[in-house]
């Protein structure tokens, strides 16, 4: 075990644990975020996306000891009220179903625009191809993204 500091969310979180726990772990188990959820475990679903300095990543594949220099935002994190464009989209299309993979979804659909806030269908095809959705409600989510685009 060893101390490490993770920049979540805009707090920072002093934890002892195993450096080489996957970060996904550490966020839902040491520091009780539930938003991100463990899908695979090996990085080819992206329900346990989140963003590393603004990046989207898979935080199945993250260890702790890496994850801790940069700042870390989770679905709570990415607004607390709900505000955000993506989350609005989604909201506004009702593109959730069963639910479970929307947030990997959202945050893989905020990484892109805060890099690219007008993508083409290609982009968001390309932003997103790594994220499974076993309901298949990948048209209402391009829409979200692309209806999030629109939105200040």
């Amino acid at each position: 075990m060893s101390v490490f500091q993770l920049h979540v969310n805009g707090r920072l979180h002093t934890v002892d644990i195993d450096g080489n726990m996957p970060l996904l772990w550490a966020l839902r188990d040491v520091l009780g975020l539930k938003g991100t959820k463990f899908g695979c475990g090996v990085a080819q679903c992206g329900a346990c996306t989140v963003h590393l300095d603004g990046r989207a990543v898979r935080s199945c594949s993250v260890d702790v000891g890496v994850a801790c220099l940069s700042k870390i935002t989770t679905i709570e994190g990415l607004s607390y009220d709900g505000s955000h464009p993506c989350q609005k989209a989604w909201v506004e299309l009702g593109v959730p179903q069963c639910g479970y993979c929307q947030a990997g979804q959202i945050m893989s659909a905020a990484a892109l625009l805060a890099a690219k806030p007008h993508p083409s269908d290609d982009d968001i095809a390309r932003s997103l191809a790594g994220n499974l959705c076993r309901c298949g409600t990948y048209v209402r989510i391009r829409a979200a993204v692309k209806r999030a685009a629109d939105k200040p």
